[in-house]
């Protein structure tokens, strides 16, 4: 029992009173009552045999006509000795009279939060919180319920596979008792009482402390870096946002584009999400529920991936009963070809947030966005990576993951060819983490030949190996980018040896050297590296081979054009726009950067549109700025 307070009820006077007669609180459970205790009780039913008590609202019994003194009616009160508490859970009370007695009131059991229920194994507690989950098992009832400090499963039981309590959906606000046990290396409550809470001020105190518990971590950047400090901002507010999703038990689905960039993004902040899941649920075993990695092939939100996506969440809300998810989009999703995709997530209300940075086209995508981190909303570009930003927001969501990721903004910064000027400091604090440039070039390699063979699979382990986050084995690491990288490199030549003797070559008015190669038709299919990761090998030959002159590189297959450039300002998004206005029916959509780039088109209008675009580069400016990093030596 849990005493509150004592309260003097001496019906005679007497200053030493015989007997203490306990009076529970509403709240209060059997837990609370002991044998040959007694008890201020209330009929609750009269029946020949006897009358039914309660003496809370969840604690009730029978007292039989055999120890029953007086005649009573329902709602009259007396006072009750507990006999006996029957091997089926029933109680047996007789009625007494104390001549003398002081009523002692008896609290619910005892408070408590879900960041203390290891310190109260075996004990009976009550907990305050919202139901963010609930899973309906061949046995129990599930209620995943959420406070300020974490969340926590409690087990409720009516039948076997029936719904415990039907009148408590997602998202109520509860009271709940029950005793707390150690479960498979976990905790959980069996549920003795869970009532509805329909305080406003108790509603608006949880979303207070939650959003304190949501406020990001505020490190200092890894470089000083005056560009990137209005993004910082932007990221902060996305770390809350993820944060809050945790704590409120949304699930986190996250979809990066499948090259280095992007899971140099992906990775670290998984990690970090991880970490903050596993901080909040009281089972470790929530975290592959409530967080996946998805790699994406195209450079935007494809109706395939989203429709597969879609499905997974509503099957998961159906079998787990999990809200649906969050979904982030790293490396992708701030373009116009997003928006059929986001429009079908528009329809469930499933929350977005865009960590990118292609040239975005805000007026089409952010109307479906909850957050929009682009360093062109800030007239930056895409030198400024998604792998650089997330490595930041990881480190917002926890900073303790430092030290694990300060050389992966170097590693995004080398496979997106960015041009930063503080790509020199993120390489020098790769070096102190014990990378050269030529092992950071390996990582990248590495990561973009894994992701090639694993397709549409997250590669968890292997991914994280070759970036090394969360790899527990350095040589392990070692050895692996050394493999694939070496494999890369391979199949990469072997590539531009049937590729470079098919490639075209013009100099373009503007001074630029234009080389064109049809890689459906002059490179090895179904093979690494693919059409992109070809026309790129061919412009970086290229390049090396005009040892500072400009470059433009047109891939092209009969439907499509994988664009590259060096030492020249294409303004490739500006461009597929122009080209769609100017040749309707030619089906032209795509994006990119001002270096980088892809388009697509119908094939009967491919020779017109190649033409039509090579007139536009020749028209374009060349800036010396724009140099490749191949020779930044």
């Amino acid at each position: 029992m849990a005493p509150t307070h004592a309260e003097s009820s001496d019906e005679d006077g007497d200053s030493s009173p015989s007997e203490t007669v306990f009076d529970l609180a509403p709240d209060c459970t059997v837990d609370a009552v002991e044998t040959d205790e007694s008890y201020h009780a209330t009929v609750n039913g009269v029946v020949p045999y006897g009358v039914f008590v309660d003496l809370s609202d969840h604690v009730s019994g029978l007292v039989h006509e055999s120890v029953l003194d007086g005649d009573y009616d329902v709602g009259d009160s007396f006072i009750v000795h507990l006999d006996e508490v029957r091997e089926n859970g029933d109680l047996s009370f007789s009625e007494v009279r104390p001549d003398d007695y002081t009523t002692e009131a008896v609290g619910p059991d005892d408070e408590a939060t879900v960041g203390e229920l290891d310190d109260e194994v075996g004990n009976t507690v009550r907990l305050t919180g919202e139901i963010v989950q609930i899973r309906q098992t061949g046995g129990p009832t599930i209620f995943h319920l959420r406070d300020a400090d974490g969340i926590v499963p409690c087990a409720a039981f009516e039948e076997a596979g029936v719904r415990a309590y039907p009148e408590v959906d997602l998202g109520d606000l509860v009271e709940l008792v029950g005793e707390v046990e150690a479960r498979n290396g976990s905790l959980q409550v069996e549920v003795e009482a869970l009532d509805a809470v329909t305080d406003e001020a108790v509603a608006a105190d949880l979303d207070e402390a939650l959003d304190a518990a949501a406020e990001p971590a505020t490190p200092d950047p890894l470089v000083e870096w005056d560009a990137f400090e209005p993004i910082r901002e932007d990221l902060e507010a996305v770390a809350a946002t993820l944060k809050r999703a945790v704590l409120d038990g949304r699930p986190i689905r996250m979809r990066h584009h499948a090259d280095g960039d992007g899971m140099c993004a992906a990775v670290p902040l998984q990690y970090a999400l991880a970490r903050f899941v596993e901080s909040v649920h009281v089972d470790p075993g929530e975290t592959r529920h409530h967080l996946r990695r998805l790699p994406s092939k195209a450079p935007f939100y494809e109706m395939e991936d989203v429709t597969r996506d879609l499905n997974y969440a509503l099957e998961d809300q159906e079998r787990h009963g999990q809200k649906l998810p969050l979904l982030l989009m790293l490396d992708n999703g701030s373009t116009e070809e997003d928006t059929p995709a986001y429009r079908t997530l528009s329809e469930y209300d499933i929350p977005i947030v865009v960590i990118d940075h292609h040239h975005p086209d805000p007026e089409a995508v952010e109307p479906y966005l909850d957050e929009h981190v682009n360093p062109y909303l800030h007239d930056e570009d895409y030198r400024i990576t998604t792998g650089m930003m997330c490595v930041e927001l990881a480190r917002m969501i926890d900073p303790a993951v430092t030290d694990e990721v300060r050389h992966v903004p170097a590693v995004a910064g080398l496979c997106d060819r960015s041009r930063a000027e503080v790509m020199d400091d993120y390489i020098a604090l790769a070096a102190d983490a014990g990378y050269d440039e030529d092992d950071l070039d390996d990582v990248g390699e590495a990561l973009d030949y894994a992701a090639f063979w694993l397709r549409y699979n997250d590669g968890n382990g292997l991914v994280n190996d070759a970036l090394n986050v969360d790899c527990d084995d350095d040589e392990r690491h070692r050895d692996l980018v050394s493999f694939l990288a070496e494999h890369a490199e391979r199949d990469r030549d072997r590539q531009l040896d049937v590729a470079l003797p098919h490639t075209d070559s013009e100099e373009l008015a503007n001074g630029a050297n234009l080389y064109r190669v049809d890689v459906e038709n002059h490179a090895h299919r179904f093979t690494y590296p693919a059409p992109g990761k070809t026309t790129g090998a061919v412009h970086d030959h290229m390049v090396r081979e005009h040892d500072g002159d400009p470059v433009i590189t047109i891939g092209y297959g009969p439907d499509f054009a994988v664009l590259r450039s060096d030492g020249v300002r294409l303004d490739i998004p500006e461009m597929v726009t122009q080209l769609t206005d100017e040749h309707p029916g030619a089906g032209v959509s795509g994006g990119g950067h001002l270096v980088v780039g892809s388009i697509k088109f119908v094939s009967g209008k491919r020779e017109q549109v190649l033409d039509a675009l090579v007139e536009k580069m020749a028209d374009a400016d060349i800036d010396e700025d724009l140099r490749s990093t191949l020779l930044r030596e």
